[in-house]
């Protein structure tokens, strides 16, 4: 691939978690409207509960998500007082709606102390209808870990341990901020298994400063020995425009659009040649796994955790930051981790902003989910969804189809498909559907 071509194809674009994406949501939705829109969901809508802890012992340099470095534990006693308050507050409105899936977020929840993992999760089972067959899942940094955290997340329920690798080499790790060993990294999933956690997932990422081609590969060839269940391979988003912290890694030791694509791909290539099977354009999995399977019947879906087989109907967000989606549309909890005490606390609400989703909206996210899922658009599916609604949006991705000179897309009976050499490139594709982006002022990562 000629670096002009590449430069154009992965030029940035949103990561469609998402749609509309988090920047277009507004302070038009307050507490009082989440509550509400809570109020209405069935009593038999599947709940699906995300909470998310906004700090590390450790600042890692590449990292995008909310959080912050505290060397004191305090701060996160504090937090988890508010954290209480929401859950009590949420979960008498959500009743006896079932609970599918509980999945730990941050920061690093690996942080939390044995007991206060014990009491925040049974909490959650004491105030949520949390089913038995709920799957309960964590993100873990080896580096917080120790027997007695093993034993609390393993006596709490936990069903899938999820852990950050990033990248084995020590040059990379000095340069992102990270250091973790092979060793550090297999006494976890080690650990983990050993207390009946049934399924372990490892994060990768490409595009990382000083990170080569072969040292991809020999990462990925690190990791499949470990033979997780699921490995995600994601491409390092370098936004220090958002994230200052990233200012910390230098920008001329970061790999071009081309070399991206190509560790991108040599990664991919062994876990391939390891038995793993492609999922959407980031995730890999073991043919016994759910999300494998999901991937052949069509229910794999996007949410904020990337892809998941987790069929909720309400994803309920707990915790500063923490975005939840509902039918009606999105809500984001403020960001600020002292406000979001204050609020929590004092009974004020602490849902910050979000979006009503309209007609349209749903219409163009189900294409985007589907086209990152399932890699196709099926027209008879969006008729029968939609109705007439769907024709113009039908319309586009037959414009679609007609102006691709690389071989991206094709067109079938009914159907628009991605083509295998189109699939690194989705992101790029499904943006085609964005009402929104066009008047976009948000600046976005790569799209490979």
């Amino acid at each position: 691939m000629s670096n002009a071509l590449a430069a154009d194809l992965t030029k940035p674009v949103p990561r469609y978690t998402s749609y509309p994406t988090a920047p277009h949501f507004h302070t038009g939705i307050d507490q009082r409207q989440y509550e509400a829109w809570l109020a209405e969901l069935p009593a038999d809508a599947r709940v699906s509960l995300y909470l998310h802890l906004p700090f590390c012992d450790r600042l890692c340099w590449f990292c995008g998500c909310h959080t912050k470095q505290v060397n004191r534990y305090v701060p996160v006693t504090q937090y988890l007082v508010a954290l209480k308050a929401e859950i009590a507050r949420i979960g008498a409105i959500v009743g006896a709606r079932p609970v599918t899936a509980i999945h730990w977020g941050g920061g690093s929840p690996s942080l939390l102390a044995a007991e206060d993992v014990a009491a925040v999760t049974a909490l959650i089972r004491s105030t949520f209808n949390v089913q038995p067959t709920a799957e309960f899942s964590v993100e873990l940094d080896p580096s917080d870990m120790e027997d007695a955290k093993f034993d609390a997340w393993a006596a709490a329920g936990l069903t899938r341990a999820s852990i950050g690798v990033q990248d084995f080499d020590p040059k990379v790790q000095v340069a992102i901020n990270r250091l973790q060993s092979f060793d550090q990294t297999k006494v976890v999933v080690d650990a983990m298994r050993s207390r009946g956690v049934g399924s372990v997932n490892i994060d990768m990422l490409y595009g990382l400063p000083h990170q080569t081609i072969d040292g991809a590969a020999a990462t990925a060839r690190q990791v499949v020995s470990l033979r997780p269940d699921r490995v995600a391979l994601f491409g390092y988003a370098h936004v220090p425009w958002i994230k200052k912290h990233q200012t910390m890694i230098a920008e001329d030791a970061l790999p071009d659009s081309q070399a991206r694509f190509a560790q991108a791909a040599a990664a991919a290539d062994v876990l391939r040649a390891a038995g793993y099977i492609a999922i959407g354009f980031d995730h890999f999995a073991l043919p016994h796994d759910g999300m494998a399977k999901a991937s052949v019947d069509g229910s794999l879906q996007r949410n904020f955790q990337g892809y998941t087989v987790d069929a909720h109907d309400a994803l309920i967000g707990l915790g500063a930051s923490a975005i939840g989606r509902l039918p009606q549309g999105y809500v984001q909890n403020v960001v600020a981790t002292g406000d979001y005490q204050r609020r929590a606390i004092s009974g004020e609400g602490t849902v910050a902003r979000g979006i009503a989703l309209s007609d349209d909206d749903r219409l163009r996210g189900f294409v985007i989910e589907r086209l990152m899922c399932d890699f196709e658009v099926d027209f008879a599916a969006l008729r029968q969804r939609f109705g007439a609604a769907a024709e113009p949006v039908i319309c586009e991705a037959v414009a679609l189809a007609m102006e691709d000179q690389r071989g991206f897309v094709t067109m079938r009976p009914g159907l628009l498909q991605v083509t295998m050499a189109g699939r690194p490139f989705v992101r790029t594709l499904a943006a085609r559907f964005d009402a929104y982006l066009a008047d976009d002022t948000a600046r976005y990562s790569k799209a490979v």
